[in-house]
This record gives C-alpha cells, structure tokens and sequence, in this order.
C-alpha cells in the first residue's frame, strides 16, 4: 500500500503591492474607470486642488453622471479631519472616495475609505510623494506635527495618473518628490537587512534602480517638464516608488530619513519645508551616522555624491537650507528626541542612535570628516555643541 505524504502549508501573509487599476489619463477622461466604483464619490481634496481639478469634476458629472460633491481634508490630514469626514460619508452615503491633491489629501482619503470601508481612487496633483499608490498613510495634528501611521489593508482600488494637472505644479514639488523617492534606496538597503526573500530582494534591486534613475535624469526633466525625460522622472517618483514599498513591505520601511522628516514636523518652524525636502536632508544625516558611528566609508562616499546632486536640483543640505539656522539647542533637542522614540524607525539602523549622537549628525551634513569626528567627540563627552 503506498504511503500518504502529508502537506503542511503556512497562510500567506496578506500583501498590498500595487493599486487595482492604475490608468495614465486625462482625471475628466477617467469616468468610465470611476463608474466601476459606483455612480457617488465623495471627493476629499484641498481648496487649491479643489480649484485646479473643478473642471475636470464637471465634466465627470456631466458626461459620466456621476455625482461629486466636494469635502475638504483641511486643515490637515488629522483625526479631527477624519472625523469630520466620516459625518460626510454618513451624510452623503456615496459608493467611493475619490482623493485629490498632495500627499496629505490622499492620505487622508485612503484612510477615510479604510475606517468607512469604500472603494477608494487616487488622483495625485504632483509628484511630491507616492501616496497615490501605497497602502499606507500618516497621521498629523492640526498643526502639522506627525504622529503616527498607519497601514492599510489594501492598495488604492484606482490611481489615475494626469499627467498635465501634475505639470500645473510648481518644480519645488517635483524636486521634492525626487528627493523623498531617492531615500528609497538608503533606508530599503539598511531596514532589508541580510533577508533573502524573493520580494525583499527584488525591492532592494529596484530601489537601486531608482536612485540611478534619479540621479541620471532629474536634472535635465526639470530643465524640460513635459517632456519624455520629465514623465520618467514623474513615473519614479509616483509610481516606482510605490512599488518599492509594495514589494518591500515590512522588510523595506523607512529609516533614519524620515525618522528626522518625522522629528522635524514637531516644529513649528520647519512647517514651510515641504515632505521630501526634509527627507532628503534625513538622507544627509543617516549616512553621516552610518559614517562616523560605524566607520562605513561607503556611506561617506555616498554622501558627498548626493551633496554634488542636491546642489544641481535644488535639495536641502543643511539646516540652514530648511530654514533652520537659527534653530535654538532647545528646538534641535526636541527634534532629536522625537526622532530617537522607542518606536522610532531609526533605530532600524544597526548600531544605537541617542538623541546627542542625533543632533551632531543634524548639524554636521557639510562638515568636513575631521571636524564632525570631533564635534561627535564632544557631544559623547557631554560637552555640548
């Protein structure tokens, strides 16, 4: 009698990579896609985007029948935000979210139609960040400091990608995007780890891609925006980014750079800077601490090329740039030590991060290697900055 061989199979874990349907089109194009939601969307955007995107609306509701009304997210993506806009969806009963606008707008939308459990499309106005695509959000106060994220069970279910309304935008915005999408590869690097699974992996190489991508092309698609050059550009911060941390999930999350983006929102005055701004200087000061508290002198090279780059597109390099320069020890401390919290992704990298090693990483990104040694030295004998 032949013998039986028993499979013992383990669940997959539950994996968000890519929106539904991402479709490249004009937003008024977009209605038969829209239509599969349903007949209502309850569209979540700001009272600039609301302007910029008013008459595409009207054609969607005109020639689609569909029906749009209008709720802002403002004044930020906050829980008293979302809690009035949880009264809307009880109020308006529509069939999906439809998000437009920045990185905050369409946070807030993903996670309006995760907490009320609709449909949900993306319309992003830039390529600041690559909210359109992922299944996670953040959460601000109604100043404007992050608190929290949070990840959602799924991918948006539409992204639609218009690439005329994203040229609308000021460049400030795209250079932004580059600069929060090139993190991709520091921070994807350092939190993968030594894991060889196939989708980590793979996150990693096309983080790399990414960074190449960036660093090879930025420069001449903002010469010319609207160009070929320009969308590929557009498509890397948008979209390639979002891949990324699709594939990557929990073995490619953020690091130290958004760790200090994150520390930095706590004030007041770093509030003009925009998202990728902050993280690109975030990227300044992980590899300055992976130079000087591990010894890693690829960290170092790398550094000095991305000085070489932020200067040629437009990036921040210090704190001065952030419009930080006459930040007080006192602001600089509380940025260290939100940004060093236990559940802080900073501690991802592999070697202790305190709050004094923090600050004189913050203010020696253009430090010469001897002098920041020493202002290290310093912070560690506890003899201020």
């Amino acid at each position: 009698m032949a013998s039986s061989i028993s499979l013992v199979t383990q669940p997959l874990a539950s994996m968000a990579i890519a929106p539904t349907v991402v479709i490249r089109s004009a937003l008024a194009q977009a209605g038969t896609h829209l239509q599969k939601l349903g007949s209502k969307g309850l569209v979540v955007t700001g009272n600039h985007t609301a302007k910029l995107g008013s008459k595409s609306l009207e054609i969607l509701q005109k020639s689609y029948g569909l029906t749009l009304p209008l709720a802002s997210y403002l004044p930020d993506c906050a829980e008293s935000s979302l809690e009035q806009l949880r009264q809307r969806v009880h109020q308006e009963q529509p069939d999906f979210i439809l998000g437009i606008g920045g990185g905050k707008a369409l946070d807030t939308a993903k996670l309006l139609a995760h907490q009320t459990q609709l449909a949900i499309a993306t319309v992003p106005t830039s390529a600041a960040t690559c909210a359109g695509w992922t299944a996670l959000a953040n959460v601000y106060s109604e100043t404007g400091a992050f608190l929290y994220d949070v990840a959602l069970d799924r991918c948006p279910d539409l992204l639609i990608v218009d690439y005329e309304l994203i040229q609308r935008a000021e460049p400030r915005l795209l250079v932004a995007g580059i600069g929060d999408a090139i993190a991709k590869w520091y921070e994807a690097s350092v939190s993968s780890g030594q894991s060889s699974d196939t989708f980590t992996v793979a996150a990693v190489q096309q983080a790399r891609i990414l960074r190449d991508i960036l660093l090879q092309k930025s420069a001449e698609a903002l010469a010319h925006p609207g160009s070929e050059t320009w969308r590929e550009v557009v498509d890397a911060s948008l979209l390639m980014a979002g891949v990324i941390g699709g594939l990557g999930g929990a073995n490619c999350r953020t690091v130290a750079a958004h760790a200090v983006h994150n520390g930095l929102t706590q004030l007041p005055q770093a509030h003009h800077a925009l998202h990728g701004e902050k993280v690109a200087y975030g990227i300044l000061v992980q590899l300055r601490l992976e130079e000087l508290v591990s010894g890693n002198q690829l960290a170092a090279t790398a550094r000095r090329q991305l000085l070489s780059f932020y200067d040629q597109i437009g990036l921040p390099k210090t704190l001065k740039d952030l419009g930080l320069g006459q930040i007080s020890l006192e602001d600089l401390r509380q940025t260290a030590n939100f940004t060093c919290l236990p559940n802080s992704d900073i501690h991802r990298l592999p070697f202790t991060v305190t709050p004094e090693i923090l600050m004189a990483a913050m203010v020696s990104t253009l430090v010469e290697e001897q002098g920041a040694r020493q202002l290290f030295a310093q912070i560690q004998d506890n003899s201020g900055l």
